[in-house]
């Protein structure tokens, strides 16, 4: 089958299709993993994108049941440069041809994903379409510059949890509020020995603390942090109140509940590889990244947050800690999944300042 990607520039990359037929919209983006396509696809924070993979093969040890992130994949499309026809590894279930037709997602190979990558970085993230079959390149060209901005207004309410549920685990009670939460944070937070009460993105303040938590996480989402204005004000309410850990659109989400201010990224952050500075050790750690906006810097009140964490790529804010209440966030992903394990450690961080609290030492 023929596949089209037409950006909204009107620029066009004609490829082969696999996966499922039709035609998508979304918000084009790049990943620059090596590994993790099963994590990356599953990611619900990629819900109304289509994803480009840098790395060019793709597929080779297939995808299994255990590496899912939710549910269900989110992703509009998904692009490659040359998919892996026969994977190879023991607990490979299906192929990605296989998966991305059992969820009804067009993929596109045989494309040159540098040329791709190369124009999203330089003219920045577009929307675009992603069609497979028969189609018209004008009529696509016409639809992918009428294509609406990617909203996070549809975009939380999508992937979040409809219903409240519960993780049983041994000490401490965690609320995790679910903007489109990665299944490994629940995990983790299993691991070290929470039970974990996953909420809706929409529950208020009141009816999480009447949940009686000892603490409480922000989860990762998609879109713009501007557009889950219910969240701030969540988030402003529980300050103060139990020990709050953010992770990605929880990190901007409580930056905004401080009063910071958040924009968007010319191409965003995605991939495995990227380095953050700790301020107060020094010390670098290598971590995952998925997301397209980032706090302000210059309007992070320094009497009320310190920045902890920076990007040294591009210095953009990684990290922040509340000075008068125990909460922190973080913009990367601690939980590994995919990328490297740099960053676990600050699930532990989590647990013990809920040690502390519970102690009466914030």
């Amino acid at each position: 089958m023929e596949a089209y990607l037409v950006l909204e520039d009107g620029t066009v990359f004609q490829g082969k299709g696999f996966g499922a037929e039709g035609m998508r919209h979304g918000e084009v983006v790049f990943n620059t993993s090596m590994t993790g396509y099963q994590e990356i696809l599953t990611d619900p924070s990629y819900c109304g994108q289509i994803v480009t993979m840098t790395y060019p093969l793709i597929g080779n040890y297939g995808l299994n049941k255990e590496d899912f992130e939710a549910a269900r994949p989110y992703v509009m499309g998904y692009v490659v440069r040359e998919r892996c026809r026969v994977p190879s590894n023991w607990r490979s279930l299906e192929t990605l041809e296989e998966f991305l037709k059992r969820y009804d997602i067009c993929g596109m190979e045989n494309i040159d994903t540098r040329a791709l990558t190369r124009r999203l970085r330089t003219r920045g993230t577009m929307r675009g379409v992603l069609a497979v079959g028969d189609w018209d390149v004008g009529e696509l060209r016409k639809i992918a510059s009428e294509e609406p901005e990617l909203s996070g207004d549809r975009l939380v309410p999508h992937v979040t949890t409809k219903e409240r549920y519960t993780v049983e685990g041994d000490k401490y009670h965690v609320v995790l509020i679910d903007f489109g939460v990665k299944h490994n944070i629940i995990r983790w937070l299993s691991k070290i020995g929470c039970t974990v009460t996953v909420v809706p993105a929409n529950t208020t303040g009141e009816e999480v603390l009447a949940l009686q938590p000892d603490g409480i996480m922000l989860s990762n989402g998609p879109g713009d942090p501007k557009d889950v204005p219910y969240g701030v004000e969540t988030v402003r309410a529980l300050l103060g109140k139990v020990p709050i850990f953010g992770i990605c659109l929880g990190h901007q989400l409580l930056g905004l509940a401080l009063g910071a201010d958040t924009y968007k990224l010319p191409f965003g952050h995605r991939g495995a590889n990227h380095p953050v500075k700790d301020l107060q050790s020094g010390r670098v750690y290598i971590t995952s990244q998925n997301h397209g906006y980032a706090i302000d810097p210059d309007t992070v009140d320094e009497r009320v947050a310190k920045v902890t964490h920076l990007n040294l790529n591009d210095e953009t804010v990684e990290g922040l800690r509340v000075l008068d209440c125990p909460a922190f966030s973080v913009q990367y992903h601690p939980e590994s999944s995919p990328g490297p394990t740099d960053n676990e450690y600050l699930f532990y961080q989590f647990f013990d300042l809920i040690e502390q609290h519970k102690g009466g030492r914030t």
